[in-house]
């Protein structure tokens, strides 16, 4: 009777975090609790933000007692709602355990940003000596902002174009870096003797010429030589070119990003789609796309949440009530029925290999759903009770 009230407290109290984490996920429109939660902490942190700013102001110094009340209070809810994150962290994380889905919340970004916009507040009570450094930290409020757009489609896609685009931006920056070097090497040959107070050595150019090859021009340094005036005009010119090489990786990138999206990765094949719907206890519920393990030849087309249409990128996470559209690729169509196979307990394939399973040449394993897992089978993959196994059946076709 102690056994089974202890299994019951535990269950509701599994029940009551994976509420709390539902509830704090960013992006769940048809959940109204978790909208009011989401619109409330978008205000706390522009509040937060604007109380920051205002400090700053000597008209303030009037309102200085209510000011520090109102930081006060966002600072503890900043507090709380990283408490009940991390406390909801195997949530976040469900293939981890406990203490290694907490360390992979605290080392992620917005796990990072939320402990330093924390710490800049409470650490100078305990250590007052750092204090104007931990202030100096309150800059890190701002990068809060992100978590407003986190979970916005415009915002991933934005991401998912630098990401892949980064091996180019990266060297166009080394370009820029290269190009500036070399400026300020050749106007402290030009300039040095005319300026010697402005070019001292090959390093003092470095202001001129950032200045110059990113067209903002401050005009507190500038060449007096006829030689530096000519160099100038050329690095001006180059300096234009440069700054747009980045601009144009961009562009082309949102260019290729849409067009693959409208047209498929796959639209050289013949395409057919699957609508599965992300009902209570799904296991794709809580998973990134990435972490699906898809069977080859699937890939995810479209998430469809609401009224909202999501283009699928690595990072978006499926959550319950969405709808995943995924595309199927063949050289031609296949008639095939799926059969989902529970094994409850005294099942015969209990204990049993992948390869050992005795049936049809034409049945194939496709996935193995381990809980919240879905596991890509293999011939030595060991089945367990309670797995889901997938199979494929290719219906024989009557000539």
């Amino acid at each position: 009777m102690e056994q089974k009230e202890n299994v019951t407290i535990a269950g509701k109290a599994a029940s009551i975090k994976e509420r709390i984490f539902q509830i704090i996920q960013i992006g769940n429109k048809t959940d109204i609790p978790s909208v009011c939660f989401d619109i409330s902490i978008v205000l706390v942190i522009l509040v937060n933000i604007s109380v920051t700013f205002l400090q700053t102001f000597e008209e303030a110094a009037g309102y200085a007692d209510g000011i520090r009340i109102v930081e006060f209070i966002t600072m503890v809810i900043f507090l709380v709602e990283y408490i009940l994150r991390i406390w909801t962290a195997d949530c976040l994380y469900p293939e981890k355990s406990y203490p290694s889905a907490v360390f992979r919340f605290a080392v992620s970004f917005y796990g990072v940003v939320d402990l330093l916009t924390i710490l800049p507040y409470f650490c100078p009570f305990f250590i007052p000596s750092g204090a104007v450094v931990f202030r100096m930290l309150r800059v890190v409020r701002i990068l809060r902002l992100f978590r407003i757009n986190s979970r916005y489609d415009t915002f991933n896609v934005i991401i998912e174009v630098l990401k892949d685009k980064r091996n180019a931006l990266v060297s166009s920056i080394f370009l820029v870096l290269v190009l500036m070097l070399a400026s300020s090497l050749c106007m402290y040959g030009l300039e040095h003797e005319a300026q010697p107070e402005n070019f001292s050595n090959a390093f003092s150019g470095i202001w001129w010429s950032m200045s110059t090859l990113l067209t903002v021009g401050y005009g507190d340094i500038y060449p007096v030589t006829i030689g530096g005036r000519i160099m100038t005009i050329i690095i001006t010119f180059l300096g234009v070119g440069m700054v747009a090489i980045p601009t144009g990786i961009i562009s082309a990138g949102f260019v290729e990003y849409y067009t693959k999206i409208k047209v498929g990765t796959y639209s050289q094949h013949e395409a057919d789609f699957i609508i599965l719907n992300m009902t209570d206890g799904h296991p794709y519920i809580g998973l990134q796309l990435k972490e699906l393990g898809l069977p080859q030849g699937l890939y995810p087309a479209v998430l469809l949440r609401g009224e909202d249409v999501y283009t699928p990128h690595e990072s978006l996470i499926v959550e319950k009530g969405d709808s995943l559209l995924l595309g199927t690729v063949s050289s031609g169509r296949v008639e095939c029925r799926i059969e989902e196979v529970c094994l409850e307990a005294g099942h015969s394939w209990i204990g049993c290999r992948i390869k050992d399973l005795d049936i049809s040449r034409r049945v194939f394993v496709v996935m193995v759903k381990r809980r919240r897992k879905n596991i890509c089978p293999k011939g030595d993959t060991l089945l367990r009770e309670g797995d889901v196994v997938l199979l494929l059946e290719k219906m024989v076709q009557n000539k």
